[in-house]
């Protein structure tokens, strides 16, 4: 998955790690060397984020309660193993592992990676002709070219589309140009071209290193970081009342209080306003809110008996005219014993897809696949596809800056109020949005700020 290919920044990244001494102690601390501070905390949701804040407040001392509304920690990090094969549905890579605090928690967690080769691609056109090398490398780099001009002109009002065609008219119907936009720039930031940011789409951070991808499940690492903490499930939080000294939390069925909150649900859940909080949520927090974005990537992993593709190849791009539109395959054969390929759906294709049965899907696969490998080729054992717009957990994939977002918003979103509610999630991560690190860091900080109160 190429992101943040053209850009690497690792000087804060590397002070944010170095300054962050709790990162690899999380779940290696004796229960007996515990010292109990007489302190409470609630930690809504139990992704990454939660699981973090949960597991540093704990280990400080704190009474930690964490209240999940599935039935399993992990969040928008969720394996099926329904059909043998580990399907991650939302996180599957680790971007940049070079001192990225999930590559330690992979280590510690036993979950085994396995680099994924961006140069290890076919790009196919429309009738099933493969791209030279030239061809893609040359069309690559001017890609890369267009990005920074992007990036150059862009401005706050603006989306990506709109400065894009003005400046590059010619290459906005050109397939390859849309493969390249669709499934490295829209599966990068999330949102579609339409909706993403011209000003501030890159100028986030990214640690170094070619990509990982857990081989046997993300969860691995969810699982590792739930152990030890009293977790509650099936348990949605509906009110919020932090009016008193205590905060107060509602559930459909129960009711607790804590001397601070920890809020991780995901940006598409604060806008859904699925919680009520009392006395409202300040006014720039709620702006922050509205003006930031929920993106929406969705992934359809196929099985069968025997592969008919090259299985040395990392992945296989094809070019539609549908921008977005299962242009991409991650060969899972590379790194597991099952016959199976992984596309995806991006920016608005993505949303339509919610609305398409599993037989429209297979069959828009196969158009492309069949165009490429030939009529001939057998149609899918399984289908096993997401529909994370329509998530209520989380109504999107992650978060974004869209049309008069600025990066403050990001800084917004993590603001603590009153000293009782503080605030982690990609969503909150100024640096590291849309990334399971940037998640996982925002809970240790969250967890910090409550700490050194």
């Amino acid at each position: 998955m190429k992101r943040r290919q053209f850009i690497w920044d690792t000087t804060q990244s590397l002070t944010l790690f170095m300054l962050s001494p709790s990162l690899l102690t999380c779940c290696n601390q004796d229960d007996e060397s515990i010292v109990p501070n007489g302190k409470t905390a609630i930690v809504i949701g139990a992704g990454i984020s939660g699981l973090a804040a949960a597991q540093s407040l704990q280990q400080a001392g704190f009474t930690v309660t964490v209240l999940e509304a599935q039935d399993k920690a992990g969040g928008r990090i969720r394996t099926n193993r329904s059909l043998g094969i580990a399907f991650d549905e939302g996180a599957s890579w680790i971007h940049g592992p070079k001192r990225n605090p999930i590559s330690d928690l992979a280590t510690e967690a036993g979950a085994p990676t396995f680099v994924t080769d961006d140069n290890s691609v076919i790009v196919f056109d429309s009738d099933g002709t493969p791209y030279s090398d030239r061809t893609l490398s040359r069309a690559e780099n001017d890609f890369y070219d267009a990005i920074q001009a992007v990036l150059d002109a862009g401005n706050q009002n603006q989306s990506f589309q709109t400065v894009f065609n003005s400046l590059y008219p010619n290459q906005s119907q050109n397939r390859l140009w849309k493969y390249m936009l669709s499934a490295y720039l829209e599966f990068s930031i999330g949102g579609d071209l339409s909706d993403i940011s011209s000003q501030y789409f890159y100028d986030d951070e990214a640690f170094s290193g070619a990509d990982q991808i857990i081989t046997n499940g993300y969860d691995q690492i969810t699982d590792y970081l739930a152990a030890g903490l009293n977790l509650k499930y099936n348990t949605p939080v509906s009110f919020v009342d932090y009016t008193n000294e205590k905060v107060m939390v509602s559930t459909q069925t129960d009711s607790f209080d804590c001397d601070y909150l920890v809020v991780t649900v995901p940006l598409g859940v604060l806008k859904s306003n699925t919680i009520t909080f009392s006395p409202e949520l300040p006014t720039d927090k709620t702006n922050a809110i509205h003006q930031t974005q929920m993106g929406n990537v969705n992934k359809f992993l196929l099985t069968w008996e025997t592969p008919f593709w090259d299985t040395s190849l990392q992945y296989i791009g094809y070019t539609p005219e549908t921008k977005g539109k299962f242009n991409y395959f991650l060969n899972a054969a590379k790194f597991s014993p099952y016959p199976a390929l992984i596309t995806f759906a991006f920016g608005d294709y993505a949303t339509t897809t919610e609305n398409m049965s599993d037989e429209e899907v297979i069959n828009e696969i196969m158009t492309h696949l069949r165009r490429i490998y030939g009529p001939a080729i057998p149609s899918p054992t399984h289908l096993l596809r997401t529909k994370w717009g329509q998530n209520p957990h989380a109504y999107g994939a992650y978060s974004f800056a869209t049309n008069g977002t600025t990066s403050n918003d990001f800084s917004t979103l993590a603001q603590s109020v009153n000293d009782k509610l503080f605030f982690a999630g990609e969503h909150t991560s100024r640096d590291y949005r849309g990334t399971v690190h940037g998640a996982y860091l925002s809970g240790i900080r969250a967890a910090d700020n409550i700490i050194h109160l």
